[in-house]
């Protein structure tokens, strides 16, 4: 199974693309990270179509077999909570579109799974995603390690709970 792991932003969206095997034993392989970036000199509109061109590109290379999405956060950052959401929106719409079934994840569930401790600070994720994918550096940028993370919150949960796809 490929899971991608998107977490949503205006400027950089990062994502984390893994594999995961159940035989002989459950192991979870890293595949690649990246960030869709869009330019702020463009139009919202524009920078919300970009987003769904790229991130289509990279559906249709890795064509995963799940996709997981950060839910929003809103007491992070009031200012941004309303881009971030358009973005998450089309992220959404766009996976819906490409017929990957859809799993979200909080932040606090994100932290809680990959460390074990729900407040955890971000580096301390970043060194366990490192460790749990045996790379050899902490993924760059921190966007695209948030988008592993993700990815493997959701191979981690559909190995523990059987988990249903968000319905559009």
């Amino acid at each position: 199974m490929t899971i991608l792991g998107v977490d949503p932003g205006t400027e950089r969206t990062g994502y984390g693309l893994i594999r995961v095997t159940k035989k002989p034993a459950f192991q979870i392989t890293h595949i690649g990270h990246g960030c869709i970036t869009t330019d702020r000199g463009e139009q919202k509109g524009e920078r919300l179509f970009s987003l769904e061109k790229q991130l289509s590109l990279v559906l249709q290379d890795s064509r995963p077999d799940a996709m997981a999405v950060e839910t929003l956060f809103f007491f992070k950052n009031l200012k941004t909570v309303m881009p971030v959401s358009e973005a998450r929106g089309v992220i959404l719409l766009t996976g819906f579109k490409k017929k990957v079934p859809l799993y979200e994840f909080s932040p606090l569930q994100v932290k809680m799974t990959i460390t074990g401790y729900g407040r955890a600070e971000k580096k301390q994720v970043q060194a366990m995603v490192q460790e749990l994918l045996s790379l050899s550096e902490t993924p760059k940028p921190d966007d695209a390690a948030d988008g592993l993370a993700l990815a493997i919150t959701c191979a981690l949960s559909l190995r523990n709970h059987q988990l249903s796809p968000h319905k559009a």
